[in-house]
């Protein structure tokens, strides 16, 4: 059984034990999080689709952590302008491991 989430603007293909990295939540490491924007749950040949999104189902899933991704080089070059920039970003995420489907069962 898999699920699709969608959370920080991103969609992610979830199934019960997966440890994905999602854009920062605000919630403690080690407290349990309910991802409501479920669009599409399958298990076996029955799958669920949204429109957008399946009222009554949940992916339920557990915050391990949270941190900041490697460094994006940002370089801009504009040739015989003397023009140069740089600039860098670290983009916050949390690490989930999802727990289980809610509501799958219809």
């Amino acid at each position: 059984m898999y699920a699709v989430i969608e959370t920080g603007g991103k969609q992610y293909r979830v199934a019960v034990g997966d440890v994905l990295r999602v854009e920062k939540i605000a919630a403690d490491a080690g407290t349990a999080v309910s991802l409501d924007r479920v669009l599409l749950v399958a298990d076996g040949d029955s799958v669920r689709v949204g429109n957008p999104v399946l009222a009554g189902t949940a992916v339920n899933a557990t915050v391990r952590g949270h941190g900041r991704a490697d460094k994006i080089r940002i370089f801009k070059l504009r040739r015989r302008k003397h023009y140069r920039k740089q600039a860098g970003h670290r983009q916050y995420y949390t690490e989930i491991e999802v727990t289980g489907i809610s509501g799958a069962a219809r």
